[in-house]
This record gives structure tokens, sequence and C-alpha cells, in this order.
């Protein structure tokens, strides 16, 4: 696995020229595939020369990486607003559901190639993704339902890992199967992922078996 830089990753991802750079190769990225995409054509097409990208990022494994940090700080922001907004979590989840959902089509393309990477390289770039990408924002999301149990509004026996993989699993696998699930003539909410977010989150706050006769 590829080394944080000893340039301080952070700071240089926030220049001009490193914000240009990971514009350029996320484009590339999700057009082309990790392996097809060269530093030159990063490069050309960032308008800055490779030695400038290889004074922000020390090799393009590493680029990919802040590329990816870049796509979760999505995750990240959607998350503040939930430890933010101090409601309660069956009207907190609702929103962000709806709304990490929301930046899987807007980035379909980076998206893509996310899944595509996990498919092709395996238990290696799973390993990566995790560590670098994905672990920090679904820990902040198991904590967050892992807070709703302490307060009583979930059910305190349930792994908060399992409802967080439900619900990122479910916002994953609508992104994938969009253009199928349209087709289907029983399925009314291909069109519209509000409504599916909304019943995904009705089901999980409430299952699916009927409620106890009063």
């Amino acid at each position: 696995m590829a080394k944080p830089s000893s340039r301080g990753a952070g700071a240089a991802e926030n220049s001009d020229g490193a914000r240009r750079i990971l514009q350029a190769a996320e484009s590339l990225f999700a057009e082309q595939g990790f392996s097809a995409v060269s530093m030159s054509a990063i490069a050309e097409t960032a308008g800055v020369s490779k030695a400038n990208i290889y004074h922000h990022f020390a090799t393009k494994q590493e680029l990919y990486m802040a590329v990816l940090r870049e796509a979760c700080s999505v995750t990240s922001g959607l998350l503040n607003d939930m430890e933010a907004q101090g409601v309660p979590l069956r009207e907190s989840l609702p929103r962000f559901a709806h709304a990490h959902l929301s930046s899987l089509l807007e980035r379909a393309e980076f998206a893509r190639l996310v899944l595509r990477e996990l498919l092709e390289e395996g238990p290696k770039r799973g390993k990566e993704l995790a560590e670098q990408g994905f672990a920090p924002s679904f820990a902040r999301l198991v904590g967050i339902i892992r807070g709703g149990q302490a307060s009583g509004e979930l059910r305190a026996d349930l792994d908060p890992a399992m409802v967080a993989t439900l619900l990122i699993g479910a916002d994953v696998f609508f992104f994938e199967a969009q253009n199928v699930l349209r087709h289907y003539p029983e399925v009314d909410f291909a069109e519209n992922p509000r409504r599916y977010t909304d019943m995904l989150i009705d089901i999980l706050l409430h299952g699916i078996l009927p409620s106890p006769a009063r």
C-alpha cells in the first residue's frame, strides 16, 4: 500500500494547483480507469507540468487516494450535518440516506470507478480504500447509530455496523441497479430516489412484520 507522502498531503491538496490536479485526475480515472491513466495525461488535462504533480503527490497511487479522500469528503460533510442538527435519527437518517444516494448519482462516473476497482483489484484495493477513504466515515456513521441506541431511539440489541452496512449497501445497490429497476413493472420508485430512501428508512426503522395489536 502506498504510504502517505511526507509533503503533508492535507495541506497540499488545498492549493490551487493541487485542486486542478485532483479534478483532472478524477475525470480521467473515472473515464479510463486507474491503470490506463498516465501522470502525463493528468498533467496535460490539469494544465500543469508533470513535475508539478510530483511536487504535490509522490506517486499515481497517492494521487488516486487523494481523489478518493476528496470524494469521501462529501459523505463526511453529510455526517457533519447529522451531528450538528441535533434532531432524532428518525429524521436525520432519511436526510442522510437521500443525500448519500444523491451524491452517488451526481458523481456516477467516479462511483463506478471505485466499484470497478473493488471488483478488479480484490482484497488489495479493498484494504487501501478502507484505510485511506471509507473507514473514517463508516466509523462515524456507526457511532451516530450507536448514539441512537444509547438514547433509546433504536434497539440496543442491534449491531450498529450492520445497520450502517444495510443503509450504505441499499444506496449502492440502487445506484448500480437503477437502469434495470426502471424496467421492472413492479418497481415504481426507480425514477424517484427520495421515495426509495424514505421507504428504505421506514423498513430499517420499523421492519416488515406487522405491528402488534394494541
